[in-house]
């Protein structure tokens, strides 16, 4: 059979196993998602078990946001050289270990080392996860469904992170919220084990970009920690400023020798399409107004409205229910019969009416008028936007590039979050700082309600730039993304440019 008849979908019989296949994928891209938020809630109760000074607490995020954002290009390669699947195996066992080694700390040290080796193993794990989807599933209307599921998990698992972390610090102890990771991992191990079957022959057998690899990981190390750095030391802090002088050298450097070198780490034609390019940025913007936004919701629940660790968990249900819903029912059904750009464009501006509404909250906004109904918009939106961008990831890459492409993705995701975190953070504390010094000298009998008001209002002017953000990701995915349906899909082995008319190339079988 030719190349050709075997890249179009229909003309060998799917992997039989690919549905079983997906649930242990989404189980552990869930597993990955839920560590990303449940350990926050848990932080307080382990800083003070385990003696960390609030100096160094950041380091239990930030130890895992830099060895997971600085090595998902280099997990994705080694994906792509190693097998998917044994790359997906290899890092759920290696991240069930660092989560146990988490649960039993004695130490901030051995803390810290933990959330690293779980980071290092999940940068090896989630583009393994997102490329198996890739190559297995063969047929477009599968596909968006697979993709759907992987969407609406990628988008709400955080907020489920938020209700099982509070369950489980307040009626267990913090040391289950690096325990759980445990049954998840050894359940989709084995389960990936047995029924996954990765396609022959698609593997990157070249050999590997030692230059690229050490340029990118010290380059998105230097850009992660430059921006954890500025949350808590400011923007003009020496060494931020150092940091990201640093980060840019770096990667420009990177750039230059993946131009150069004959097997790059990632090759450019990954991220030079206009539809993939256009996913990576507006999924990242995106990302940067959301996990800002998670932060000051907690924050907003459990401070002013004096909301348990478990009820602002449960507050967050309608955003996850909104994310299911434009995943697989929205996002899924239309896939296949509109361009991806008027599911993106329109769901990004769907989110953004959310925040909208968010950045109207004040001391007495009361939690069923306002923030229900910005919670459900904001996963509306962000389900919808998700589920296309995931599935374009790959869009028209040769399956030997499908790990790297995947790591842009979660490169992206992780990136864009530590964006968030600190830009937003920012931007609300100067808010809060500048409306307390005007209003403290007329209210000195209520210092504590002018706090309070204070803090909301930071929160508010915050999420009004986060509005500004989803509507340029809404602009730039509308304007790059000129992928066409799903439904009608060409595949092709080569990384075609694409014009207005093109199909979405779907990456299903082996060169």
């Amino acid at each position: 059979m030719s190349e050709t008849a075997r890249n179009i979908p229909g003309t060998s019989a799917p992997d039989p196993s690919r549905w079983r296949a997906l649930v242990f994928i989404a189980l552990a891209q869930l597993m990955v998602v839920l560590d990303a938020t449940i350990v926050n809630i848990a932080l307080p109760s382990a800083q003070q078990d385990l003696g960390i000074s609030d100096g160094n607490r950041q380091w239990v995020v930030t130890a895992y946001a830099l060895a997971f954002g600085g090595l998902l290009l280099f997990g994705g390669r080694v994906a792509d050289l190693w097998g998917r699947k044994r790359a997906f195996v290899i890092g759920l066992g290696g991240f069930a270990l660092a989560s146990a080694l988490g649960g039993a700390a004695q130490s901030g040290a051995m803390m810290f080392g933990s959330r690293a080796l779980q980071g290092i193993f999940g940068a090896l794990l989630a583009p393994a996860a997102l490329s198996l989807l890739a190559v297995m599933f063969t047929d477009a209307k599968e596909r968006a469904k697979a993709f759907g599921i992987y969407g609406a998990i990628a988008g709400g698992g955080g907020a489920v992170g938020l209700i099982l972390g509070g369950f489980l610090t307040e009626y267990l102890d913090w040391r289950w919220t690096f325990f759980v990771n445990i049954p998840f991992a050894v359940v989709a191990a084995a389960g990936a084990y047995l029924v996954i079957r990765e396609p022959e022959g698609s593997r990157n057998r070249s050999p590997l970009d030692i230059p690229g690899v050490i340029l990118s990981t010290l380059g998105l190390v230097s850009l992660v920690y430059g921006f954890t750095r500025a949350e808590s030391d400011g923007w003009g802090d020496s060494m931020t400023v150092g940091l990201f002088v640093a980060s840019a050298v770096l990667l420009v450097a990177f750039v230059i020798t993946e131009a150069k070198v004959k097997a790059p780490l990632l090759p450019l034609r990954v991220i030079t399409d206009r539809n993939r390019g256009g996913v990576y940025l507006s999924l990242g913007l995106a990302i940067i107004a959301m996990f800002g936004t998670f932060l000051f919701l907690t924050y907003y629940l459990q401070v002013v409205k004096g909301f348990s660790p478990v009820k602002t968990g449960f507050a967050f249900l309608p955003m996850i229910a909104g994310m299911i819903t434009g995943s697989t029912q929205i996002g899924a059904r239309l896939m296949t019969r509109v361009p991806a750009r008027l599911l993106m464009g329109p769901g990004f501006l769907v989110a953004a009416a959310g925040m909208f509404l968010l950045a109207q909250i004040e001391l007495d906004s009361a939690y069923a008028a306002l923030i229900l109904p910005a919670m459900l918009l904001l996963g509306l939106g962000m389900g919808t936007a998700f589920m296309p961008a995931m599935a374009l990831a790959t869009h028209g890459v040769q399956p030997r590039d499908a790990g790297v492409a995947s790591a842009m993705v979660n490169t992206s995701q992780q990136v864009g979050g530590a964006i968030g975190t600190a830009l937003l953070n920012t931007i609300a504390a100067s808010a809060t700082t500048s409306y307390i010094k005007d209003h403290i000298a007329t209210a000195t009998s209520k210092s504590q309600l002018v706090q309070l008001q204070g803090q909301v209002h930071g929160y508010a002017s915050a999420i009004w730039f986060a509005v500004g953000i989803l509507v340029v990701a809404a602009a730039i995915a509308l304007t790059l993304v000129n992928a066409g349906r799903p439904g009608a899909a060409s595949v092709s082995g080569q990384d075609t440019g694409t014009g207005a008319e093109d199909e979405l190339h779907v990456p299903v079988v082996a060169h």
